[in-house]
C-alpha cells in the first residue's frame, strides 16, 4: 500500500470531502494528481454517497485542464483561484449539510463502523430510522445517535461479561473478555473525550441526565480507565499546558524519535503520574484539584484490591489487564500527536499538534484525527472538526501545520522508533509551501520538528523553565 495514493474505501464521507479537497490544492498548484477519489470507493459507489458529491464539485470546478493551463487572454492563476474558491465553498457546503438536522442531506452517526446509506433500505425502514428517533430524545445532539448505541453496546455486552466471570470463572472466557474490552476502548475512550468536554453526551433532562453523569463509575473501569483521572489530567491540566513546560506529558523535552526517551516518558506516566499530578495541582495552588485527583485516583486503586482479593482472577481480566493495556496506549497515542513541534513556535496549536485523515482515528474514534482543531477550541463537537479545518484551510496553510493520512497516532510513533521519515513524508498531505518541497525536503521537515529541546530554548520559546 503506497500512503501517497492509497484512499482507505472505509474512510469517513467528511474525510473524503476534505481529503479530495487538499488533494484538488495540490493538484492546482503542480498540475498533477495522485489519484481520483471518484474511483475505488466502492463503499460510496452507485449511492447517493461520495461519488456523486465528488461529480458536483468537480463540475463547480469547470476543466481542471483548462484551469492549470490558463484560456487564450493567459488568465490561468485568476481563473484557478476564482475555481478553487468555488470548490471550497460546494466542500464546505456539503459539510455544513451533513450537520444540519434541517438539510436534505443531514445524517446522524449511528454506527462507527458503518453509515445509513450502507445499510439495507428495508432494515432501515424497518428498524434503523424507528431507533434513531427515539435515539436522538436521548442524546445531546442530533447528530449522536451512536453515543446511545454505544452504551447499550457496553451495557449489554461488557457489564454481563464481567458478572459472568465473577459468578463462574474460566480462563477462555477472561481472555476473550480482555480481548473485547480491549476492542472497544479506542471508540470508547473518545466517546468519554466527547463527555468530559462537554460536561455529558446524553440528554440534560432527568432522569437520562443521571445516568449520563453514573455511567462512567460502572464502565470506566472496564475499559481501563480509573474514576475521573481522565478528566483531571486531560481537561484540566494538558489543555491549560498545552504541550508546554509544566504539561506532565509534554514531549517537548524528549527527542520524539529515541527508543530511551520513548520508554522514559511511558514509565514516567505509567508508575507517577498518581503522585505528578497532584503535585501539580499543589503547585499551581489548586487545591481542591489537587484533593479531587488524587482521591479518585487511590479509591479506583482500593476498590481494584479489594475486588482481587474478594476474587483474583476475574478481577484481573476485567479490571487489571485493561487499565495496564490502557495506560500504555493512551501516552504512545499522545506521544505521536504532539510528536510534531515547530521549533520556531512550539507554543502554537497549529505546530505543536497534527491533523490526520484515517480509519482509525476519524470513523472509530470521533474524529480524533483532528487534533490541532481539538486543541485550538476543546469545546468543538467532534462532527464540527472537518468544517472547521475546510474553513481555516488557509490558515492551517500558513501556520504550516502538518496534515497526514493513512496513518494513526500509534503507528507515528512505530515510525518514529523506527526513524522511518520516508514512510512519514509519504503519508504527509502537503498544504501550502509544504507542496512544493521535495520528498527529502519534506522528510528533513518533519526530522527537525522531532528535536529535544534544550532548557535554554524553553525558556526563551515559553518565558519560563
Amino acid at each position: 500500500m503506497n500512503p501517497e495514493t492509497f484512499v482507505d474505501p472505509h474512510l469517513p464521507l467528511a474525510d473524503l470531502v476534505v481529503l479530495d479537497n487538499l488533494l484538488g490544492d495540490i493538484e492546482a498548484r503542480t498540475g498533477s494528481r495522485d489519484v481520483s477519489l471518484q474511483k475505488g470507493h466502492h463503499g460510496h459507489q452507485g449511492s447517493d454517497g461520495y461519488a456523486a458529491s465528488v461529480t458536483s464539485i468537480e463540475a463547480t470546478n469547470g476543466n481542471a485542464s483548462e484551469s492549470r493551463n490558463g484560456d487564450a487572454n493567459g488568465n490561468s492563476s485568476k481563473h484557478q483561484n476564482a475555481s478553487r474558491a468555488q470548490v471550497d465553498k460546494a466542500a464546505l457546503a456539503e459539510l455544513e449539510a451533513m450537520n444540519d438536522s434541517r438539510s436534505a442531506d443531514f445524517e446522524p452517526t449511528v454506527f462507527v463502523s458503518m453509515d445509513i446509506k450502507d445499510i439495507n433500505s428495508k432494515t432501515a425502514n424497518l428498524i434503523l430510522h424507528p431507533y434513531i428517533k427515539l435515539a436522538q430524545k436521548m442524546v445531546r445532539y442530533p447528530t449522536d445517535v451512536v453515543m446511545a448505541t454505544h452504551l447499550l453496546l457496553y451495557f449489554t455486552t461488557s457489564l454481563p461479561s464481567a458478572i459472568l466471570l465473577y459468578r463462574n470463572f474460566t480462563w477462555v472466557h477472561g481472555i476473550l473478555h480482555t480481548i473485547i474490552s480491549f476492542w472497544y476502548v479506542g471508540s470508547y475512550t473518545l466517546m468519554r473525550h466527547q463527555h468530559i468536554h462537554q460536561n455529558g453526551v446524553l440528554a440534560r433532562k432527568a432522569p437520562i441526565s443521571w445516568f449520563d453523569a453514573l455511567f462512567p463509575y460502572i464502565t470506566d473501569p472496564f475499559m481501563g480507565h480509573t474514576w475521573n483521572s481522565y478528566y483531571y489530567h486531560h481537561v484540566k491540566h494538558h489543555h491549560v499546558e498545552g504541550n508546554g513546560p509544566d504539561d506532565l506529558s509534554s514531549t517537548i523535552r524528549y527527542q520524539r524519535d529515541s527508543l530511551p526517551d520513548f520508554l522514559h516518558y511511558i514509565g514516567r506516566f505509567y508508575f507517577l503520574i498518581w503522585f505528578d499530578l497532584p503535585i501539580y495541582f499543589l503547585q499551581k495552588k489548586k487545591y481542591t484539584l489537587a484533593f479531587k485527583g488524587s482521591f479518585w485516583e487511590t479509591a479506583n486503586y482500593a476498590f481494584f484490591i479489594l475486588m482481587a482479593r474478594a476474587n483474583l482472577r476475574p478481577t484481573l481480566f476485567v479490571y487489571i489487564f485493561p487499565f495496564l493495556l490502557l495506560r500504555l496506549g493512551l501516552m504512545i497515542g499522545n506521544w505521536g500527536q504532539h510528536a510534531f513541534v515547530d521549533d520556531e513556535d512550539p507554543d502554537s496549536d497549529y505546530r505543536s499538534s497534527i491533523t490526520l485523515i484515517d480509519v482509525p482515528s476519524n470513523r472509530y474514534c470521533f474524529n480524533d484525527g483532528y487534533h490541532t482543531s481539538h486543541h485550538l477550541n476543546p469545546l468543538r463537537h467532534w462532527r464540527q472538526h472537518p468544517v472547521h479545518f475546510l474553513k481555516e484551510k488557509k490558515r492551517y496553510a500558513d501556520e504550516q501545520a502538518l496534515v497526514f493520512r493513512n496513518i494513526d497516532y500509534l503507528m507515528i510513533s512505530v515510525r518514529l522508533m523506527m526513524k522511518d521519515y520516508a514512510h512519514l513524508a509519504r503519508c504527509l498531505v502537503p498544504m501550502g509551501k509544504q507542496i512544493d518541497m521535495s520528498m527529502e525536503e519534506r522528510e528533513e521537515l518533519l526530522k527537525r520538528k522531532t528535536r529535544r529541546f534544550t532548557e535554554e530554548e524553553i525558556q526563551a520559546k515559553f518565558g519560563k523553565k
